[in-house]
């Protein structure tokens, strides 16, 4: 039996934010977009690719405001440095994380309130305690 995996993380964001949606995750953080099934055109969603197979984010148009409970997805990069001055660069405010050895991380939240972390994996972080 196969494990479960994850595919996608949906998130909410402003009615109308499409392209700035496009802008930060496609421009910003580099992200490939993926077109919805058209089947889906309607709900007005922007996809991205976000790892290996089908692994993805998608951003879906609401009224609803992003939780702010400190839910949020994680994004592993080779060069976290290159990555905290893209988004510097951008405007984007850089939240310190606290220290996982092996991991060095921090966190952002994108242009619609979602927390997002970032990290370079640099070694087990259980061997590392």
């Amino acid at each position: 039996m196969i494990r479960p995996r994850l595919q996608h993380v949906s998130f909410v964001v402003p009615r109308g934010s499409q392209e700035a949606v496009r802008a930060f995750y496609g421009g910003v953080l580099g992200l490939e977009e993926k077109q919805p099934p058209q089947s889906l055109a309607h709900r007005q969603l922007v996809w991205f690719a976000a790892g290996e197979g089908e692994m993805e984010l998608h951003f879906m148009p609401s009224d609803e405001p992003p939780n702010e409970n400190g839910q949020h997805f994680c994004l592993e990069v080779d060069v976290l440095d290159e990555y905290r001055q893209r988004l510097q660069n951008a405007g984007i405010a850089i939240l310190e994380a606290e220290p996982i050895p092996g991991r060095p991380r921090f966190f952002c939240h994108d242009p619609f309130g979602n927390l997002i972390e970032l990290t370079t994996l640099v070694a087990e972080y259980q061997t590392q305690q």
